[in-house]
């Protein structure tokens, strides 16, 4: 089962840095946006910190001893490239050991403006057992980041809890991750879910292509 947390539902600092990602008078200035992207990452990172396992350990401080909750086990994060390079940083920011993976992954487009997606690449920690943070900042249809999920997750891999993250996503994508990924205790948080997905799938109002706005345009 997939729980879906949309942080524009209820009020949070989250918010304002969704408006301004999306804002065509900031989105010019390049380290801005890739700056919010990692300020979304920190704090859905802390938000999601939340819900994992914690101990308590004696810690020695220089005058006496004091018992601290710690985390368990540091979760592994995932990320596809390129656009989810700043929103990961602001992940291990947070997450600062945890182990890491990326995959590769774009849209190959035919000459009807079809696509298919195309993964090149996987880099990954080991994933069965553990907690594992996928992010991605758009979420369109949502078959990006269930193809990418499958590849980390060949064979009988199963992690023992998983949170999808993303800035904005579409209604049908949100709908296509909890039908395709159903069989997972996984929880997708979310920024902002837009009702529209154009037939190029595109979201609307959307904000743009993050991984453009990050790093310029491609060829």
């Amino acid at each position: 089962m997939v729980k879906v947390v949309e942080f524009d539902a209820f009020n949070s600092i989250i918010n304002n840095f969704v408006a301004e990602v999306r804002n065509v008078e900031v989105q010019g200035d390049r380290m801005r946006f890739r700056k919010n992207l990692e300020r979304i990452g920190e704090l859905m990172a802390y938000e999601i910190s939340k819900t994992l396992d914690y101990e308590k350990v004696a810690i020695a401080t220089p005058l006496g001893e004091k018992e601290a909750n710690i985390l368990v086990d540091q979760p592994v994060l995932a990320t596809i490239l390129r656009a989810g390079v700043p929103m990961h940083q602001g992940f291990l920011n947070v997450f600062d050991k945890a182990d890491n993976a990326f995959i590769a992954a774009y849209r190959k487009y035919d000459k009807n403006e079809d696509y298919e997606i195309r993964i090149e690449y996987y880099s990954a920690a080991k994933i069965d057992g553990r907690v594992l943070i996928l992010v991605d900042p758009m979420l369109a249809t949502g078959t990006s980041m269930v193809q990418c999920l499958e590849g980390l997750l060949h064979g009988e891999m199963k992690p023992k809890k998983l949170h999808l993250v993303s800035i904005i996503a579409s209604a049908e994508g949100v709908d296509y991750v909890k039908k395709k990924l159903s069989k997972y205790d996984a929880t997708l948080w979310v920024g902002s879910i837009d009702d529209e997905l154009t037939a190029k799938a595109y979201i609307v109002p959307g904000l743009g292509d993050a991984g453009d706005l990050a790093y310029g345009e491609k060829e």
